[in-house]
């Protein structure tokens, strides 16, 4: 049973992770077929993940007081639908209106993925599991650009048929998911208590910021602009955007899935430290990387660097907050991630406007200085 509940969460996150790494590689495509330039093209992750700043906390809510399953398939089931029907669409409005109803379902997976485990494990165990479901999410990450790319060879809109994945998924949880449930639902005023006292402590608000800079860098300047990046200097395809990309996110998932290792020799303090280090390296680097060869070491230290940073993270956020508070705890923290993938590109836009990628990229390195700074004074351990 635990193998198949093991197996089960890794799907969710598998599906959680889709949404936006399958079609970035089909963005060049995108903005030639509608007309639209590098920043328009980006809406269609902001409209995404927009919805989950606001629902993220809602569903968490929803979830420790009625079930994470009940919360879990109708999500699966919005996400696999409205993402399949953007294939269909040949209208821009549209196209960034299914996304956003596609946001509403993504809103729970990426939090509720990270609570099963939570609920499910504890100590080392616990621990090793979520570095190995931030592998199978790099390993996601890693997959998905390259298929979205072979499939937008085909067509811009191909990469909208694979979040019909979900729905099996969400057939699998209802017949297969042995999970415990919360008990004895407390009343509002005192659960939102108790929650706010789990995460009013200054060493989870540096951590909710740092997620908040992680995504500024990931999403803001890596997945919305690397794509263009490679356009404007190598004259790449989509097909060899995606499998650039996917290297990214094999060297996250071989990272992650050391995270045992890891963790015997780097307190996680050091683990934070050496992370946003590895974020500045790449970033510097990526502004400034004009053939094949020079993109492959930024791509290395910014998987590294993701690898840890990752499931590092959301192992010390889990274990603020017990099973009847865990689900609202961890779906904040999956607002706050929202909150970055959604400000990310517009923030790193900026510094594209002004000039061009390598401008973009050296935002990213700042954010990263950010990072170092907030976890030196915010982040205690």
């Amino acid at each position: 049973m635990e193998k198949r509940n093991i197996a089960i969460i890794y799907l969710i996150t598998l599906v959680a992770v889709m949404g936006v790494a399958s079609i970035t590689p089909a963005f060049p495509s995108i903005r030639e077929h509608f007309n639209i330039s590098a920043s328009q093209v980006t809406l269609l992750i902001t409209v995404f993940t927009f919805p989950g700043i606001f629902l993220a906390p809602v569903v968490g809510l929803l979830a420790d007081r009625w079930g994470r399953k009940t919360i879990l398939l109708p999500s699966l089931f919005l996400f696999g639908i409205a993402g399949a029907a953007c294939f269909f669409t040949n209208k821009w409005e549209i196209l960034l209106l299914l996304r956003f109803f596609q946001g509403i379902g993504s809103a729970a997976l990426g939090s509720l993925n990270v609570t099963l485990i939570g609920d499910l494990f504890s100590g080392q165990k616990r621990s090793a599991i979520m570095g190995y479901n931030a592998s199978v999410l790099s390993v996601g990450t890693a997959a998905y650009p390259a298929v979205g790319g072979a499939l937008a060879m085909a067509g811009w809109q191909f990469p909208f048929l694979l979040p019909l994945l979900a729905i099996p998924t969400g057939l699998l949880i209802i017949f297969y998911l042995k999970n415990p449930e919360p008990k004895e639902p407390q009343t509002i005023g005192s659960y939102l208590k108790r929650t706010w006292k789990n995460i009013n402590k200054k060493t989870v608000w540096g951590l909710f910021i740092i997620n908040v800079l992680l995504f500024f860098i990931l999403y803001g300047a890596y997945l919305s602009y690397f794509p263009q990046l490679m356009v404007e200097r190598l004259g790449a395809t989509d097909f060899q955007i995606g499998l650039f990309m996917s290297g990214f996110s094999v060297v996250t998932a071989i990272t992650s899935s050391q995270l045992k290792v890891i963790n015997r020799y780097l307190k996680p303090k050091k683990q934070l430290t050496i992370s946003f280090i590895l974020y500045f390296v790449s970033m510097i680097l990526l502004s400034f990387s004009g053939n094949w060869w020079l993109l492959i070491i930024p791509l290395i230290t910014f998987g590294m660097g993701h690898g840890m940073l990752i499931p590092g993270i959301q192992t010390l956020l889990v274990g603020f907050a017990p099973l009847n508070e865990r689900a609202g705890f961890m779906s904040i923290n999956g607002m706050v991630l929202r909150l970055g993938q959604t400000l990310g590109p517009l923030f790193i836009g900026v510094f594209y406007a002004i000039g061009g990628t390598g401008v973009a990229f050296l935002g990213g390195a700042l954010v990263a200085v950010a990072m170092i700074f907030i976890s030196i004074f915010m982040v205690k351990l």
